[in-house]
């Protein structure tokens, strides 16, 4: 594997989702990840950049190639500078949503990640980062 690299991309649409779905498959796909776990990601990143677009107008993913020591891994951050989220506890609840969604989508982005961090302050704004580590060849 050659140097890593990142990517920016800002959302304030549905054509922006579905870019950084893209980018992020790709990405997952030239880092090692078997077709599953590229799968897995792009769901993740969708969820994430659907949050933005939905409840905070626009924000952007940053998509971030990782190596520590011998792993290999994607970061994926999402920030915005919306309303914040006013009950995190709630909102990390299966089943909680106020767009009337299923309520899958944060608990879900959690589940299928390795690491997961939310910071949110009403009136200031989110930041979600996650990252999911390559682990052998399973889904290839």
């Amino acid at each position: 594997m050659t140097g890593l690299h990142s990517h920016q991309i800002n959302i304030s649409s549905e054509a922006d989702i579905v870019t950084a779905r893209q980018i992020g498959r790709n990405m997952s796909k030239e880092l090692g990840f078997g077709t599953i776990m590229q799968s897995r990601i792009a769901t993740t990143i969708s969820e994430l950049a659907r949050n933005i677009f939905l409840y905070a107008g626009d924000g952007f993913i940053l998509l971030e190639g990782l190596v520590e020591e011998s792993r290999v891994g994607l970061k994926i951050s999402a920030v915005d500078q919306g309303g914040g989220i006013a009950d995190i506890r709630k909102a990390m609840e299966d089943g909680f949503s106020t767009s009337g969604a299923l309520g899958a989508g944060l608990p879900g982005v959690r589940r299928m990640m390795d690491e997961f961090t939310l910071e949110s302050r009403p009136g200031q704004g989110t930041r979600v980062v996650v990252v999911k580590w390559l682990e052998g060849q399973e889904g290839r």
